[in-house]
């Protein structure tokens, strides 16, 4: 439904009559069927049939009228039971930048018959199709673009089905409760000088960032959370295990990351800094962050690293995984 003074209403009507939750089952209560166009000039034809067998007293009209009246009556039913009974349930997604496609996975899940030509999508983009095999699975993945950072609530997807005439269309709204969070995009640029700070609070301008500020330590095992980037393969290749280059970074120089250092707008400024986090992260660079009412660091490895960029995903965004939005 396009964005009407109504849509309000039919959004809480759908709210209270389909709630939002991870798993629906589809029954009677959840299914609406209409005809479609094609049986709209189906509906047209049968009307014709019949005022024309009236008009010339045709035994035969009357028959072809009734029999595809009688087709179009039971195509109702079996277009119906093609929905109900399908299960839907949230299959999750990964975290993306702004500017990215956000997937989330949907999985249909047949509790009894088969359902074909199942079609599921986000309107109006072209929905998906595909079949569900009886107390069978099926998997597919849709994609929404990600325009702001924050929590991403795909919203209701449609679910429809023709089967098996295309003459009816029988169709929910569904709410698989999904949200999956989008971080600000990498913008590369220049950190200034005070994002290298000594533990006395000064800053070092002739602090080096990145890799090359570490004196190389030697070989250490590698621990989960570890950079992937300083994996030593030769090493694994002759049979040693996973080993990773271990550095030392050097006294006082210590990386800060400060929104407040920053100049331009909030945004621009947020998506600074995610470049420099990734940045730092693939060095194997410890390094802290600061953002008002958030301090995080100093710190290495995947986990600084999600824990870095959700704070810049959610920073001055009241939105949560359970908000509308």
């Amino acid at each position: 439904m396009a964005d009407t003074p109504l849509r309000p209403r039919w959004d809480r009507w759908l709210a209270k009559r389909i709630p939002a939750a991870q798993r629906v089952r589809l029954d009677q209560r959840r299914i609406f069927i209409v005809p479609s166009r094609v049986g709209a000039a189906f509906g047209v034809s049968l009307l014709l049939m019949l005022l024309a067998g009236i008009n010339y007293q045709n035994s035969l009209a009357y028959g072809l009228t009734f029999l595809l009246a009688s087709v179009g009556i039971v195509a109702i039913l079996h277009t119906y039971r093609n929905l109900a009974g399908l299960v839907l349930k949230a299959g999750g997604g990964g975290a993306v930048f702004v500017g990215e496609q956000a997937r989330f996975k949907v999985l249909l899940e047949s509790s009894g018959r088969a359902h074909q030509a199942i079609a599921i999508g986000w309107p109006p983009a072209e929905l998906q199709s595909l079949d569900v095999p009886a107390l069978g699975l099926g998997e597919c993945e849709l994609s929404q673009p990600a325009l702001r950072r924050g929590w991403l609530r795909p919203g209701r997807l449609k679910v429809e089905s023709r089967f098996p005439l295309g003459i009816l269309v029988a169709w929910s709204w569904v709410d698989l409760d999904q949200a999956l969070l989008v971080y600000p995009r990498p913008l590369p640029g220049d950190l200034p000088l005070a994002a290298g700070r000594g533990d006395d609070g000064e800053e070092s301008g002739s602090h080096q960032l990145g890799q090359g500020a570490d004196d190389y330590q030697g070989l250490k095992t590698y621990q989960p959370g570890d950079s992937k980037q300083r994996l030593h393969w030769k090493a694994y290749s002759r049979g040693h295990g996973l080993l990773v280059k271990e550095f030392a970074a050097l006294s006082g120089r210590d990386l800060h990351l400060d929104l407040d250092a920053l100049e331009g707008d909030l945004e621009s400024r947020l998506s600074l800094l995610c470049h420099w986090v990734l940045q730092f992260c693939n060095e194997g660079q410890a390094f802290a962050l600061h953002l008002p009412g958030v301090q995080l660091g100093p710190d290495s490895g995947e986990t600084h690293r999600e824990a870095c960029l959700r704070a810049l995903a959610l920073y001055a965004n009241e939105q949560r995984p359970g908000n509308r939005p």
